[in-house]
Order: structure tokens, then C-alpha cells, then sequence
């Protein structure tokens, strides 16, 4: 064994443990410690913390898009999703038209257009993709 692998095996001991996500209590320790470098480290580059941050948030995605997949759905049911999670009725999006034409979107009468879905992304800080 070389220098340089025994050097990396001794790191590697210590470090991978704060890596591993195999299971839901590893992930849960994952996302904690993700939160605490996100506190930390912020979007700062050239903090000595970013690449371990970088490289934890994509084991979480990775575990997330096996273990968590999000459900397939469509513009209409993100706005119903955005409205019950915001307690909000059909008459509080008049920006997005009239109580009727709200009505027939979440109907499926109605198609979201441009925009109203730049207006929907805008209110619930989002990206317009989710409602495409």
C-alpha cells in the first residue's frame, strides 16, 4: 500500500460515517448536519466547509430520489397543493383572474397560462416548473 492510499484510509475512516446514508435514521443525520453546514457555510464558495456541503447535498438528493420519489403531477394540483398549504380559497388569487376562472382551473376546465403561472410562481416562491 502506498503512501497516498493509506493517508486517504486514515481520513476515510473519520469521514465516512458523516457520509453514509443507507437507511432513514442515517438520512435524517444527514439532513441535519446538512442544515447546520447550510448555517455555516452559506453560499460562500470559498469556505473550507462548501465541497463537503456540495457533496452531502448530493447523497441527500441521490437518497431522496430512491427512497422519497416526489408523485408526478400537474400545474392544476401544485396550485391546489400551494392553496391548502397556505390556507388560501379561490378568492384570494385575484391576480390569477376571477373566483370562476380559479374555480375552472382547479376543475380542469382551464389551462394555467404564462401568466398566471408567472404570477403563481412569483406569490409561492417557486420556479414556474412547477406548474408546467
Amino acid at each position: 500500500m502506498n503512501t497516498i492510499t493509506k493517508d486517504i484510509e486514515t481520513h476515510w475512516s473519520a469521514i465516512s460515517p458523516i457520509l453514509a446514508i443507507r437507511n432513514e435514521k442515517e438520512y435524517q443525520g444527514a439532513v441535519e448536519r446538512m442544515e447546520n453546514l447550510i448555517d455555516e457555510v452559506g453560499t460562500d464558495e470559498r469556505h473550507p466547509l462548501y465541497e463537503l456541503l456540495d457533496t452531502l447535498g448530493t447523497l441527500i438528493n441521490a437518497y431522496e430520489e430512491k427512497h422519497h420519489p416526489m408523485p408526478k403531477c400537474n400545474g392544476t394540483e401544485m396550485l391546489r397543493f400551494f392553496m391548502d398549504e397556505h390556507g388560501l380559497t379561490q378568492s384570494d388569487l385575484p391576480d390569477v383572474g376571477s373566483q370562476g376562472v380559479v374555480s375552472d382551473i382547479l376543475k380542469g376546465n382551464r389551462e394555467l397560462n404564462v401568466r398566471q403561472i408567472r404570477i403563481l410562481a412569483k406569490r409561492f416562491n417557486v420556479s414556474p416548473a412547477v406548474f408546467i
